[in-house]
């Protein structure tokens, strides 16, 4: 198992990187995170949810994505509000709940689904959250020791050392669980390391002595990205190319913000109509409260830069609760969001209505405008009806207005030849395209490998 000192220590990328390595040592493996906070979620073949990182950890174990695999996802819909999806399906009832009193309805679920893999496989890479020193979450936890000790997984605990008071997290961490729990702490592994690892002595000793765990490994800082995992990837500064930008708005409830990879350094998430400013092209994302960030882009003000950059002809795209934002209103009639109806943008001929069953399934059309064949993934409540100003390219999935278009169709830009239409409808060039997925994987996989005591990890199975 794979825990780790804070949120974004790198424990998605790590447990990826044990998931391809074991495969090639002839195991059969499968990922496991009991509990995820997430709305950068995707979809299995047998239409069912689960969070983003555990279908890129199945394909670096070379396995079908299985809702088992993430039992549990919370997709945040507000501050203090998330929606409960349990075993691939939104749970109403779950969901009105409050956070504390889901564990006795969640916890077997957990159990089963791990115990099921754990009889299916030779190895089960778990992977935790957040960070199991948070004492106050101790009662209600379904994700990091509890698992471990249901498991009786070694735990392999994993600091961002690019942050900073890396031994302090790590012996901090060590100190605030029980005996039991410690027991099961079999290595710390320093990790996004940039340097000389022989400038760490004497630390990683002195830590030894503290706790009587080794440090396992040094992981360097590694520029081979994989899609993440939530809207802590967008937090400080970004790094673009002078020049000719893709503006994304950066929406509070962002969803599914790995999609826009591939445009990597023409893309810039803007939260300002100032940042907005000489775009050559604008993308409104997915989101998981489409009223609530509509307003969110009516208050900044990027509601009307969006408008005048669409009507002086900038090329303009809405994925999935984007899409719904473009059109002319949004109607909740059965309170999926809390209720009402409020105006859209009015730039796509279109009016959504919030259904309460849940689209989730696997997607392949034709687009009538460009002839290329089409594939992706839907994960949305809306209902979108055309009206006769919009043309439809893919009925139900792809329509455009002039130079703007929307889309249900998460997956999009990730098609090279409609990534290079849609940048040249904007003058710009691709940027050079990413690896492939399993290529990336391989060579994670190796770097990670060779930065760990791996005679030491691999004793642990």
């Amino acid at each position: 198992m794979i825990q780790g000192c804070t949120s974004n220590a790198g424990k998605s990328y790590l447990a990826a990187a044990l998931c391809r390595a074991l495969v090639g040592e002839g195991y059969r493996v499968a990922p496991f995170k009991a509990q995820n906070m997430s709305n950068n979620a995707g979809v299995t073949p047998a239409g069912l949810e689960m969070g983003r990182a555990q279908i890129v950890q199945a394909r670096a174990a070379r396995v079908v994505p299985d809702v088992r695999m993430n039992p549990v996802l919370l997709k945040p819909e507000a501050n203090t509000r998330s929606q409960v999806v349990l075993l691939g399906r939104a749970n109403p009832d779950l969901t009105a709940l409050g956070w504390r009193e889901r564990k006795a309805h969640l916890w077997p679920h957990v159990q089963g689904a791990l115990h099921s893999l754990l009889a299916e496989y030779d190895v089960v890479v778990i992977e935790g959250a957040g960070s199991p020193a948070e004492v106050n979450l101790r009662a209600s936890d379904i994700v990091n020791m509890r698992v471990a000790l249901e498991a009786q997984a070694a735990v392999l605990l994993a600091c961002d050392i690019d942050r900073g008071g890396a031994f302090a997290h790590l012996l901090g961490t060590w100190h605030c669980l029980t005996p039991g729990e410690r027991a099961l702490l079999r290595g710390f592994i320093l990790n996004r390391f940039r340097g000389d690892p022989r400038l760490l002595a004497p630390a990683p000793e002195w830590l030894r002595e503290q706790t009587g765990v080794p440090t396992v490994g040094v992981v360097p800082m590694l520029d081979l990205p994989l899609p993440e995992e939530d809207g802590v990837a967008l937090e400080g500064p970004q790094a673009w190319e002078e020049g000719g930008f893709v503006a994304i708005a950066r929406l509070p409830r962002v969803s599914n913000l790995d999609e826009f990879a591939p445009l990597g350094p023409l893309a810039r998430w803007v939260s300002t109509p100032a940042e907005l400013e000489g775009a050559r092209a604008v993308i409104l994302p997915g989101s998981k409260s489409t009223a609530d960030d509509l307003a969110w882009l009516r208050g900044v003000g990027l509601a009307g830069a969006v408008t005048r950059a669409a009507l002086s002809g900038v090329p303009v795209l809405g994925v999935c609760g984007g899409l719904q934002m473009l059109g002319r209103t949004v109607g909740d009639p059965h309170g999926v969001e809390g209720g009402g109806e409020v105006p859209g943008l009015g730039l796509l001929d279109l009016e959504t209505e919030f259904a309460p069953e849940k689209t989730t399934r696997l997607t392949t059309f034709t687009d009538a405008e460009t002839g290329l064949r089409l594939e992706g993934y839907e994960i949305h409540h809306g209902r979108t009806a055309p009206g006769p100003g919009v043309q439809n390219l893919a009925p139900g999935l792809l329509w455009r207005q002039g130079n703007v278009r929307g889309t249900y169709l998460h997956g999009l830009l990730e098609h090279p030849a409609y990534l290079e239409r849609f940048l040249g409808w904007a003058g710009l060039t691709p940027p050079a395209a990413l690896d492939s997925l399993d290529a990336r994987l391989d060579a994670i996989a190796a770097r990670v490998k060779a930065s760990l005591d791996w005679d030491f990890v691999r004793g642990l199975l």
